[in-house]
């Protein structure tokens, strides 16, 4: 009766996984169209449900011959009925990552997430890397006598992930950037991140400074974001804000019930003597800077987000000023958004502060922006036109922000407005006209921009 056993179960089995490796073998794409998916796995779990029945049968056959047998078999009851109340854990985590557009022709234990089914249980495997990229591609013509209209390629992002342990992960975000006659290679994001428990998690590398809503909400591939280009505010490559900041970050959830509060709180090294860089290589004196911030998302008002920052640190760019003094830098932020796409809502404010330690001048310089977007009904939800107003007023007399044009932080009152259209889920075309004014006595500049953008 064993025997007769051991080869049904044999035979089944073997007729079950010969057409799953044949499926897999032969799948054309990583593009896997998901009914089929869908209709692979319903035939997968109604096999197992037929193996469930003849096995139990076998084990009542098992039962009335031999008592010590039917002892051993009733020591785990339970496990035909786990299997059948839901479909094998390799099933439901492919099905997934065929949501996230996993390549399902990579190995077996990598379609799993990296889960092997070893005697009856789920060992996870690692690391586990795992890859994304942005890219994007554009073109400007505008009406200012210093530049040029034409094609420029746009940031080329690489993502790189990997859980090390279940609380363990490490993530990188590398940026390839065309210049005149060479390319820019730069590591954007590179961090560490133990995850205690939603209210607090601590991370160590480099980071976007959670200084405002934008910085950590958009990062550098722009198919993320509604428009073509970042605020004036919080540029990349800008001085007005530091937009990059090496340390450690803490964050997480504050139990606070319907309010849904929660923070980051960082502590690393300030500017570098070019102040529109992070200290990568080290500090440029003994102060660290920090950083903290407070955000609520109430649970009635499900898209809202209102919060603010604090940023401290003491800056020393050497040549700026005579004596080449220290300064000490204090950066307030406030911002209010509604994250649903009918409509878009975003709003922030930054209020920075320099001190000069030497002399004890002060220089006050602020900047804000309102964005509103709308995602059109029905059929024309692939259409997202949008608009922003951006005003900075800067401190002509601040050492730190002066300079050409190339460097200079500078005074600006400006209009976009744009439209986006979602080509796929994962690229878009977007295009501009922009209307902005630097100094009273500065003539308008006005300009189109256009941008193709996607994600893989």
């Amino acid at each position: 009766m064993y025997r007769m056993t051991g080869l049904v179960v044999a035979t089944l089995f073997m007729a079950i996984s010969a057409p799953a490796q044949t499926t897999q073998a032969s799948q054309p794409s990583a593009t896997t169209v998901p009914d089929a998916r869908d209709l692979e796995l319903r035939e997968m779990r109604a096999r197992i449900e037929r193996l469930e029945t003849l096995v139990e049968r076998l084990q009542k056959e098992r039962e009335s011959t031999a008592t010590g047998v039917a002892t051993a078999s009733a020591s785990n009851p339970t496990q035909p009925t786990t299997a059948s109340a839901q479909p094998p854990e390799s099933s439901r985590v492919s099905a997934a990552e065929l949501h996230a557009g996993v390549d399902h022709h990579a190995g077996a234990d990598e379609r799993i997430g990296g889960q092997v089914e070893t005697h009856g249980a789920i060992e996870q495997r690692y690391p586990q890397l795992h890859f994304r990229g942005f890219g994007d591609i554009d073109f400007s013509a505008t009406d200012d006598p210093g530049s040029k209209s034409g094609f420029n390629l746009g940031q080329f992002i690489l993502h790189v992930a990997s859980p090390l342990s279940q609380k363990v992960s490490v993530f990188g975000e590398i940026s390839f950037s065309a210049s005149t006659g060479f390319y820019n290679v730069d590591i954007e994001r590179y961090l560490i991140r133990y995850d205690y428990n939603d209210h607090f998690k601590l991370s160590f590398g480099r980071y976007h400074t959670p200084i405002n809503y934008w910085n950590t909400a958009f990062h550098h591939g722009l198919w993320l974001q509604t428009t073509i280009s970042r605020p004036e505010m919080i540029r990349f490559g800008g001085r007005f804000q530091p937009v990059h900041f090496i340390g450690m970050l803490a964050e997480g959830n504050v139990p606070s019930g319907p309010l849904g509060l929660g923070y980051n709180v960082g502590l690393g090294n300030g500017r570098a003597g070019n102040i529109a860089r992070p200290g990568d290589s080290g500090d440029v004196n003994n102060n660290r800077a920090w950083v903290a911030n407070l955000f609520a998302r109430p649970a009635a008002l499900n898209g809202l987000q209102i919060g603010g920052s604090l940023y401290g640190d003491l800056i020393t760019s050497p040549g700026v000023s005579p004596g080449n003094p220290n300064f000490r830098e204090l950066i307030s932020t406030a911002h209010v958004v509604w994250t649903k796409e009918s409509p878009e809502f975003l709003a922030e404010f930054a209020h920075v502060r320099h001190r000069n330690v030497l002399t004890e001048n002060v220089f006050n310089s602020n900047s804000a922006y309102v964005q509103i977007a709308y995602r059109l009904p029905g059929e024309g939800h692939k259409w997202k036109p949008y608009y922003r107003f951006e005003w900075s007023n800067i401190s002509p007399s601040d050492p730190l922000f002066v300079g050409d044009n190339s460097v200079a932080v500078r005074p600006l009152t400006g209009s976009t407005f744009g439209v986006r259209y979602d080509i796929t889920n994962l690229a878009a075309f977007k295009g501009e006209y922009r209307h902005i004014t630097r100094k009273p006595n500065d003539p308008h500049v006005n300009g189109l921009f256009f941008q193709t953008s996607f994600t893989f």
